[in-house]
C-alpha cells in the first residue's frame, strides 16, 4: 500500500504517563495503517489503551514515542496550529457521549467545523442542512440538543464529524451510550454514510459484535495493539 493509499498512520508509538510515584506505560510499539475508504475496528476491553491510542493518532495527545503521519505528513512536527488545521482538513471525530454545543441547534453544532475552516456561514449553513437531511433528522435541524434523543444527538454527531468530507472518521465507543436498537441504527447508517462519502473509519469498541462488522480488526491488549486475521 503506498503513502497516497494511506490516510492515517503510526510507527512505534508508545505512550507513558509519568504521573505519580512510578511511571505507567500505556501504549507500547504500536504499528498500523489505515488505507483510504476501509473500515477498521480495534477491540480491547476498558483500560487496554484503546481511546489513548485514537488521541495520539487525532492529533490530540502527543505520544512518548514514535510517529504519527496524517495525509503523509508527520502530524506531530507540526506546530499546534498547523495541526489544528490538519485535523479540521482530514479528520472528523465521533465519541460515545456527542459533545454538542448545548447553546447551539444542530444544523449550527454541525456547520460549526466549516465555520471553524473558515467557509461562509451560508455555505456552512447550507452544508449542515443538507448532511443533516441525509441523516433523517431535517425536521429537527433547528432543535437544541437538549430537545433530541440520544439516537438524533448522536447521528448529530455523525453528520458533524462528516460535514467536512473528512478523508478519515475516528470514533471512540460512538454507539456505547445508546440502547441495543437505536445503536444498531446509529451503526448502520455510519457504515452507509462510510461509503457513501468514501471516508475511512476507524472505530475502538469493546463489543465484538459490532467490531465483527467491519473490514479490518485488531485486538489491543495491555498497550499493545496485534491484527486478526
Amino acid at each position: 500500500m503506498n503513502e497516497v493509499d494511506t490516510t492515517l498512520s503510526c510507527v512505534a508509538v508508545g505512550k507513558t504517563f509519568k504521573e505519580g510515584p512510578a511511571p505507567v506505560t500505556v501504549l507500547e510499539d504500536v504499528n498500523l495503517e489505515v488505507h483510504r475508504g476501509e473500515q477498521l475496528a480495534i477491540v480491547g476491553r476498558s483500560g487496554s489503551g484503546k481511546s489513548t491510542l485514537l488521541h495520539i493518532l487525532g492529533g490530540l495527545e502527543r505520544p512518548s514515542e514514535g510517529t504519527v503521519s496524517l495525509a503523509g505528513r508527520s502530524l506531530y512536527d507540526m506546530g499546534n496550529k498547523e495541526r489544528g488545521l490538519a485535523r479540521n482538513r482530514y479528520l472528523g471525530f465521533i465519541y460515545q457521549f456527542h459533545h454538542l454545543l448545548p447553546e447551539f441547534t444542530a444544523v449550527e453544532n454541525v456547520a460549526m467545523p466549516l465555520l471553524i475552516r473558515g467557509e461562509s456561514a451560508s455555505l456552512a449553513r447550507r452544508e449542515a442542512a443538507a448532511l443533516l437531511e441525509r441523516v433523517g433528522l431535517k425536521a429537527r435541524s433547528d432543535h437544541k440538543p437538549s430537545e433530541l434523543s440520544g439516537g438524533e444527538r448522536q447521528r448529530t454527531a455523525i453528520a458533524r464529524a462528516l460535514v467536512t468530507r473528512p478523508a478519515c472518521v475516528l470514533a471512540d465507543e460512538p454507539t456505547g451510550n445508546l440502547d441495543s436498537q437505536t445503536a444498531d441504527s446509529v451503526f448502520e447508517l455510519l457504515l452507509e454514510l462510510n461509503q457513501q462519502v468514501g471516508t475511512s473509519l476507524l472505530v475502538v469498541t469493546h463489543d465484538q459484535a459490532l467490531a465483527a462488522r467491519l473490514q479490518r480488526h485488531a485486538i489491543m491488549d495491555d498497550g499493545r495493539l496485534s491484527e486478526t486475521a
